[in-house]
């Protein structure tokens, strides 16, 4: 299948193109093969005269056929009329009760103005699919008008709706539903797991609608209160910090006051497993402030070399120790391979300085030694056309252009186009050679169609033709249900990893971060293009930056992670191709990496202070670096256990997933556990009531459902009505809701034609055409039927 179209756009705006312009290859062998069927086949009568004639006929004939196989399209701008009416869809769920029922008046008044009106309920009591039940009432060029907070507990999202308007060329209306009854709701949000005499970190947040008066937020741990605070604002967070004494499952609950619509959701609960601190092997030979640091947290053991055996541990933290002194190092290797997890931190006794390079601990590192020299890397610049850029092409083309502005003249680009499918841009060449070309290029795009990055993705990888390399996405994210994610995936197994570039006025950063996260790659907000530099930048495009720089903030490791200090020195290393670049010091070099090694876990931090410890990182704030440092090797901390249940919280109607531990599953239980890998067994449950529950041994919380937290029109349907030209009314504009269909009933759109069954036709008439001028040759006596011709 050829995924990469052309088109190119005519004097009066009208756009031509082929959907698979690869298929004009065979368009040279016709003609061969045509000339030398004639010329070796014609004898008798026939005269050169009439061979010339009939070889122009036969080529004009294979043309035809081989540029209707390339898929010839135009798309044309005309105007369409229709019957002006209005389509009222109604969000009758619970969510929609703290404002005022306008729908059935609305609709009387839009029918008083002579516009017909239909209403439809879209969702109902605790199921918001209000996504859904918008695109089932989609028509093309057509116009709903909906009733609605959007706020959506299930099913396609709003963001997917609008993309389908899109491409149907209907619009979304709205009316403002504004609440005008009080409600707030209560959630908590911190760690599943902790640590037995760790300080661990809770975040109790209350929201709402129409809520100005202050309100008490009262948390309590295992029943008994442990923090009361007044709101006055009415709305706001509150930060939560306990130490759990004793190990097993802890219940946290916050519970708010005050008179609003719904009681359910004024208690919020959360479960947290509290476990034995992990048994961490700290290997030095120096005295730094980092072993005090991990005896806080851990439970530490300290050795000046790897023993013979490393089973009792989760990890092993080694401190600037040269690989001549650090002992048993297949054991090591044996750990980390089979699940175990390794933190490496630099200094002058480590890492180039220690002999690494010629040692087996290199091979298990995310980094090598000695600095990169500047390479070439092949890149497809995959840049987001569709109709969901609109207005707002102006800032993909700024930040496509801002990103290709970081890439080392050394790299190899190419550029595709994608809406609905792929468009061939600019081919792969060096930037030394092309980048004004494609800056033009670049320049150039103009927006339209709807958006299916799973499409753009194929482009991008036909581009590439089979070779390992990057495909940068710029994009907003709006994507329609294309299986992008997927498609990531499949090119990750191909050596292809996706940085996604958000950008755009609403960028959904949850789809751009799937992809980059299924395809080994890294998600960068608008105003992080700089970090491009990092990774391709080389050596006429050096990174310059103050301190440390974190580079991918989505990974585990650096994921609410701030950088205020700097230790001053790095060691001289480089990233290893597959490893997470994850923080880079002032020139660029990295500074923390990670991998997966086997089963295991790895991770490297290669700045250091004068005396090679880690100074200023084990300070507030930058000491979380170090905290989920260890954690990421660590892992799960319940690995090793046996007989555990390991159990989310989830909400009233939506299943969680059990896991257990042991040789067996565990008996008197309700649940169908099923094997999922030795020794561990699986099954779901799904609870019907909030409160907390037991099963096999662990607890969980059930919360309030979905519906009950969130109050007051979602931004998502704000932004679908701006994208799709649609019109924002207020409760008594019947009469304008009105003029507005009458509008919409006569619409400019984009029509897309194909005409492969015209130059097919055409095809046929003409070699019908020879056929009957010939036979009337014959029977009129100018030739002969023998006369050799084809």
């Amino acid at each position: 299948m050829w995924l990469l179209a052309v088109r190119t756009a005519l004097s009066d705006g009208t756009v031509v193109g082929l959907e698979r312009p690869l298929v004009l290859v065979a368009l040279p062998l016709a003609v061969v093969a045509f000339a030398l069927l004639i010329r070796y086949r014609a004898s008798g009568t026939a005269s050169a005269r009439s061979r010339r004639l009939l070889l122009a006929s036969r080529l004009v004939v294979a043309t035809l056929i081989v540029v209707a196989a390339a898929g010839p399209f135009t798309v044309v701008t005309m105007e369409t009329r229709g019957d002006p009416s209005v389509s009222l869809l109604v969000d009758r769920s619970n969510s929609t009760t703290v404002s005022p029922d306008v729908a059935d008046d609305l609709a009387a008044d839009i029918e008083a103005a002579g516009v017909p009106a239909t209403v439809s309920t879209i969702a109902q009591g605790t199921d918001s699919r209000v996504g859904d039940g918008i695109a089932a009432n989609l028509r093309e060029n057509a116009s709903v008008v909906v009733v609605s907070d959007g706020q959506v507990t299930g099913g396609t999202s709003i963001t997917e709706t609008a993309e389908l308007a899109r491409s149907l060329n209907a619009t979304i209306s709205t009316v403002a539903t504004e609440p005008t009854r009080t409600e707030r709701y209560v959630s908590v949000a911190g760690p599943s797991k902790a640590s037995v005499g760790v300080e661990s970190r809770f975040l109790v947040q209350v929201a709402g609608v129409q809520a100005d008066s202050p309100v008490t937020v009262r948390i309590a741990v295992d029943g008994q209160p442990v923090a009361t605070e007044r709101i006055d604002e009415g709305t706001g967070s509150v930060p939560v910090t306990h130490t759990f004494e004793e190990t097993g499952s802890h219940r946290i609950t916050a519970e708010i006051d005050g008179q609003d619509v719904f009681a359910i959701n004024d208690v919020a609960r959360k479960t947290v497993r509290v476990v034995e601190q992990p048994r961490v092997l700290y290997v030095s030979r120096g005295n730094y402030s980092l072993q005090g640091y991990l005896d806080q947290l851990y439970d530490v053991e300290t050795a000046e070399s790897v023993p013979e055996s490393l089973d009792p541990y989760y990890a092993v933290v080694v401190q600037n120790v040269a690989a001549g002194d650090l002992g048993n190092v297949d054991e090591l290797q044996r750990f980390v391979i089979d699940g175990g997890g390794l933190l490496m931190t630099g200094g002058p006794q480590s890492f180039e300085n220690g002999g690494y390079a010629n040692s087996s601990v290199g091979s298990m590192l995310p980094v090598t030694f000695g600095p990169s020299a500047p390479g070439s890397a092949r890149i497809v610049m995959l840049i987001d056309v569709s109709g969901s850029a609109g207005s707002g092409m102006r800032i993909q083309k700024a930040i496509a252009l801002d990103a290709l502005s970081q890439l080392d003249d050394d790299n190899v680009v190419g550029v595709v186009g994608f809406n609905h499918q792929a468009y061939s841009i600019a081919q792969p060449a060096p930037l030394s050679e092309n980048r004004g070309t494609v800056e033009d290029r670049i320049r150039r795009l103009q927006a339209g169609g709807a958006t299916n990055i799973a499409n753009g993705l194929r482009g991008a990888e036909e581009m590439l033709g089979g070779e390992r390399g990057t495909v940068i996405l710029v994009s907003d994210g709006g994507d329609t249900a294309s299986r992008s994610a997927v498609v990531a995936g499949t090119l990750s197994g191909q050596g292809i990893r996706v940085i996604a570039v958000g950008a755009g006025r609403n960028v959904n950063e949850g789809v751009l971060r799937r992809i980059a996260e299924e395809s080994g790659g890294n998600y960068f907000r608008a105003d992080e293009t700089d970090r491009l530099r990092l990774l391709f930048g080389g050596g006429t495009r050096q990174f310059q930056g103050e301190g440390l720089t974190v580079v991918d903030s989505g990974h585990f490791i650096t994921s609410g992670v701030t950088l205020e200090s700097n230790p001053g020195n790095r060691n001289d290393v480089s990233m290893r191709p597959g490893a997470d670049f994850l923080v880079a010091g002032p020139d660029g070099t990295p500074a923390v990496a990670s991998w997966r090694y086997g089963l295991g876990r790895v991770a490297t931090i290669t700045t250091y202070g004068p005396n090679g410890g880690l100074d200023g990182l084990l300070t507030r704030p930058d000491s979380l670096l170090v905290t989920k440092s260890v954690n990421y090797a660590i892992g799960d901390p319940e690995r090793k256990a046996s007989g555990v249940t390991d159990i989310a919280d989830t909400r009233v109607g939506e299943p969680t997933t059990v896991i257990y531990r042991g040789e067996a599953p565990p008996s008197g239980t309700d649940l169908a556990f099923s094997a999922v890998d030795e020794g561990v067994y699986r099954a779901q449950v799904t609870p019907t009531a909030v409160g907390f529950d037991t099963v096999a041994g662990a607890t969980y919380a059930a919360n309030y459902p979905a519906e009950y937290a969130g109050f007051g029109t979602s931004p998502a349907l704000t932004e679908a009505v701006r994208a799709t030209g649609g019109q924002q009314f207020d409760r008594g504009d019947a009469a304008e809701i009105a003029a507005f269909a009458r509008q919409q009933s006569t619409r400019v759109r984009d029509v897309r034609r194909t005409w492969d069954w015209a130059l097919l036709t055409a095809a046929l008439l003409l070699y019908l055409t020879e056929v009957v001028v010939r036979r009337l040759q014959v029977y009129n006596g100018r030739t002969r039927t023998e006369s050799g011709l084809p």
